[in-house]
């Protein structure tokens, strides 16, 4: 179970870009979340080769956001509940050369969506609302939906030699919501080892697919979305098709590994809101690509103690073409008026992840982590910070721990220990301004069932 109070942060800047375009100084949003889940399994081994599985699931899951109650232009209430019931079988097959894994996976799904909005005048003289009516009447509207989701998985891998794998899978899934639709995702990989020298060379290419969320407009919601030039299409899944390229590189102990990606996508997932509600509603982009290479580095156990590892990600993140499902603005180039692609609002170029884990006497340990990542994409290019990406940043983790016995240990973790803030997001098309949580304390007690 999960259970969550944010209490959403504002502006205490007066005088920067962010509050030039929305004074926040007042406003204390909350949200609230839950989560319940019941999941079990079942297995059964016919023999040493053989081997079937039975997960039942079930997940609950409530979002509570209310804005205060003198937030303006709006004041908004979304309410937000989902149950989902279903599981997964899978049937499991080990020979000399041949592992074999198929099964069904599915669920049932129900959705109860409530959402208000108050209209008010800012009284603080703030001058981008100048066209504010005290006059115009409360909205609400409640917008409950299901649909459901069946996909079957089949997957092979072969080894004809003992330093070769090849391997094959098919994942036929059909939804079924306010649209209904079918997906065929093949999949296909290859692994060698050379002899002697021990470096591995992998390759994979497939096809993926996710299911859209639960989307239905109707009287005053469709009403709300026309009044603000904008309209509900229905809402289709995303498409991807991926290949990647890698090899890791043993050598004394140390382990390196490196990788190279790209993902094309057809209706790339994403959000915006109706006019300036607040109100977030799921949309799809026509298409999106998504390429990078990937480089880690883990030591080994340096004088029986420390091990070190590192992280860099090389990554953009393009989009581009029409909305082509969800909310729409009718917007047919979302990179107008350039064609073709331009960057996402979470392109970051360089990311990089540098830490330890450092064994202590007396069954105690310690890690440590430095992040750093170059910045996402800039929506006001020279306001104030220049160029087309944020300024870079960076944050160091820390966590002590201590074993009690084999089954119970405690850990104190912080994270961001320097406090520092960052704007991760200043793009005003998809989602608002948005920054990194503060530092974050807290304890962790572990207990080991033994089976």
């Amino acid at each position: 179970m999960r259970k969550d109070y944010y209490q959403v942060p504002y502006d205490s800047n007066f005088n920067d870009l962010e509050s030039t375009h929305f004074d926040s100084s007042g406003l204390r949003d909350s949200d609230r979340e839950a989560d319940a889940l019941i999941n079990a399994s079942w297995v059964h081994t016919f023999n040493s080769k053989l081997m079937l599985t039975i997960s039942p699931l079930f997940h609950r899951n409530t979002t509570d956001y209310e804005s205060a109650p003198n937030d303006y232009p709006t004041a908004t209430s979304d309410h937000h509940s989902s149950t989902y019931a279903g599981g997964q079988v899978s049937f499991g097959a080990n020979f000399v050369r041949n592992d074999l894994q198929l099964g069904l996976f599915g669920f049932h799904q129900n959705d109860d969506h409530r959402l208000g909005i108050l209209f008010n005048c800012p009284t603080n003289g703030d001058p981008n609302f100048p066209g504010c009516d005290p006059m115009k009447s409360p909205f609400a509207d409640s917008e409950p939906a299901s649909g459901g989701l069946a996909a079957f998985f089949l997957d092979e891998k072969f080894k004809p030699f003992a330093w070769l794998t090849l391997s094959a899978g098919l994942r036929p899934t059909h939804f079924a919501g306010v649209e209904s639709e079918n997906a065929i995702s093949p999949r296909f990989g290859a692994t060698l080892t050379v002899p002697r020298l021990h470096w591995t060379f992998r390759a994979f290419y497939g096809h993926y697919y996710e299911a859209p969320p639960l989307l239905t407009a109707s009287g005053p919601l469709e009403q709300l979305c026309v009044s603000n030039n904008c309209k509900f299409i229905p809402l289709h899944g995303e498409r991807d098709e991926e290949h990647q390229f890698g090899v890791t590189i043993p050598f004394r102990g140390w382990t390196l590994d490196a990788d190279t990606f790209r993902t094309r996508v057809r209706n790339f997932f994403d959000h915006n809101t109706i006019g300036e509600s607040n109100l977030f509603f799921p949309l799809t982009i026509e298409k999106a690509l998504i390429r990078g290479w990937e480089l880690t580095l883990r030591s080994p156990r340096i004088a029986h103690r420390a091990q070190l590892h590192l992280a860099y990600s090389n990554q953009v993140a393009y989009g581009g073409g029409a909305i082509t499902g969800g909310l729409t603005n009718f917007t047919t180039n979302l990179c107008d008026p350039n064609p073709g692609l331009c960057k996402l609002d979470h392109d970051q170029r360089n990311t990089l992840n540098v830490g330890a884990d450092v064994s202590l006497p007396r069954r105690s340990y310690a890690s440590a982590n430095v992040y750093y990542g170059s910045g996402f994409s800039n929506a006001f290019p020279g306001q104030p910070h220049p160029g087309g990406y944020l300024p870079g940043h960076t944050t160091f983790d820390l966590s002590l721990g201590k074993d009690f016995g084999e089954r119970v240990s405690a850990s104190l973790n912080t994270l961001n220990a320097a406090n520092r803030r960052i704007e991760l997001d200043n793009s005003t098309t998809f989602g608002g301004f948005h920054w990194n949580n503060p530092r974050e304390i807290f304890v962790e007690l572990r207990y080991r069932f033994h089976y």
